[in-house]
């Protein structure tokens, strides 16, 4: 079992789940997956693409940031690098994919009970502490 703790938070990780989930964390309602422009120019490198490609095909424009886009999938949304069951840039994927499911708004201090088990339902990694 591989557990990943980070301070501030109620719940621990464990990474071992990631293949058995299905991609939970990727699909589903309507959201953004942000990118910056270095993560960007690496994942369209790592493509073999031209950036202005790379851009005009998987990025949309979210207020002043970036975000893929998104493509249909039985549940509702997908990231569209996601595909068979897994991530197809897992080696390339942007920070806020590495830092899943340690982002600040899932700190201690900010989850309701409610909202921890829809944390807990999202993701099969994630274990309250007692």
């Amino acid at each position: 079992m591989s557990i990943v703790r980070k301070d501030g938070f109620g719940f621990y990780f464990d990474t071992d789940k990631c293949e058995m989930c299905g991609g939970k964390c990727c699909t589903g309602k309507e959201g953004y997956v942000f990118v910056s422009a270095y993560e960007m120019l690496e994942i369209a490198k790592m493509l073999d693409m031209e950036f202005e490609e790379f851009t005009g095909s998987f990025v949309r424009k979210v207020g002043y940031r970036y975000s893929f886009v998104e493509k249909p999938c039985d549940d509702g949304l997908a990231c569209v690098f996601y595909n068979e069951g897994k991530c197809g840039i897992y080696a390339h994927r942007p920070r806020q994919c590495r830092d899943f499911p340690f982002w600040e708004g899932y700190k201690r201090e900010n989850l309701t009970l409610e909202e921890c088990r829809a944390l807990q339902n999202e993701c099969i990694g994630v274990q309250f502490e007692s």
